[in-house]
């Protein structure tokens, strides 16, 4: 699966990185002095099946468009329901992904040169969603010429014209219409084939970045032996992974992948929390949260995430549908997506005082 080549070997790489990161030590006090194994274990386990159901059943929702009609594409409500997934991404990003990396990189933990001396966090945010910009253009643009250049047939006529210029072309205006009206098909097909991809482009980038916050979440509750601690991320991080899976499903079901893709970007969704809670039981007994090496990666890797999702719910989900000509020209639509969107932000928002 070439396609989820980048998502899978970012996931792999986190996973690696983990006995570095259990590996240094702490100065700083633990986080918990209420510690229980056993029934952390079974909040653990609860927090795994909870999750995973909640990942599966929100990304899939969007796809039941081919099985609901009013949930398609082409229906006025669907700018609505990405309305409130983009609004559910963006307030990931700066409400839950971006503070987290700040109290990382800010830490009393970390030494003061470098990391108290430069604002890494919102510098390594900046540089991730320009990063995230120049992908997005270079992989559309290469598309575009490739592509157009093979659809757009030769005009053989004008170039005739040019070079026979006493030379005159007679034409039946059946013979006209049917060239004009092969050239508007060819025109739509690529079009519609460029946004197919540019969509396509979109979903796996969106996936990169929910990925890389869903393993650090993982980790860091599968690592916790602290009931308290755990308890109330269990229902937090269920809907969380709820909505942000519905954010990212919209995207897949409009980039119409084939059922094998579009079923192993599900899978690799719904599993990425589940197992990043299982490597954090499996390095909880020597896992050291406020350990500098520990910080300074879930910094670094949230605040690149966090720059890679505020792009992508702004530029391109919000910008792209809030300019569409069809939601420009009809107030009731307009409204209507303003309103999901303000909904999605502040039910993602609202888990933060739990997550």
């Amino acid at each position: 699966m070439r396609k989820l080549t980048l998502s899978s070997t970012l996931l792999l790489l986190l996973l690696l990185l983990v006995p570095i990161l259990v590996s240094a030590e702490c100065t700083c006090s633990d986080e918990s002095q209420d510690r229980d194994k056993a029934k952390a274990l079974k909040f653990k386990l609860v927090a795994i099946s909870s999750i995973l159901i909640a990942s599966a059943i929100g990304v899939s929702l969007p796809m039941l468009g081919k099985k609901i009609p009013t949930l398609r594409p082409e229906n006025d409500i669907f700018f609505m329901i990405k309305a409130f997934a983009a609004g559910v991404i963006l307030a990931t990003g700066f409400i839950h992904v971006l503070p987290d990396a700040f109290e990382s990189l800010t830490s009393p933990c970390l030494s003061q040169m470098p990391w108290g001396d430069f604002p890494f966090t919102g510098f390594i945010a900046m540089v991730s969603a320009i990063g995230t910009m120049m992908i997005d253009t270079f992989a559309t643009s290469y598309y575009r010429r490739s592509h157009f250049n093979k659809a757009l047939p030769v005009k053989d006529d004008q170039e005739m014209n040019g070079v026979h210029e006493g030379h005159v072309h007679v034409h039946t205006h059946a013979t006209h219409g049917h060239a004009h009206g092969s050239d508007a098909m060819a025109l739509e097909d690529s079009a519609s084939s460029f946004e197919l991809v540019r969509r396509r482009i979109i979903s796996q980038v969106l996936e990169l970045g929910i990925v890389v916050h869903s393993v650090i979440i993982g980790v860091s509750l599968g690592a916790s032996e602290s009931p308290k601690t755990i308890k109330p991320l269990v229902a937090a991080l269920t809907f969380h992974q709820f909505f942000e899976g519905m954010g990212l499903g919209g995207c897949i079901c409009q980039a119409k992948f084939k059922s094998k893709a579009i079923a192993t970007m599900v899978l690799f969704f719904s599993l990425t929390t589940p197992i990043g809670i299982v490597v954090g039981m499996g390095v909880s007994s020597f896992y050291k949260e406020n350990s500098s090496t520990a910080l300074i990666v879930e910094g670094v890797f949230n605040s690149a995430s966090a720059g890679i999702l505020i792009y992508m719910a702004l530029v391109d989900l919000l910008a792209a549908d809030f300019m569409n000509p069809r939601m420009q020209g009809n107030l009731r639509i307009q409204l209507g997506a303003n309103l999901s969107l303000l909904l999605g932000s502040g039910c993602m928002s609202l888990l933060a005082k739990w997550a």
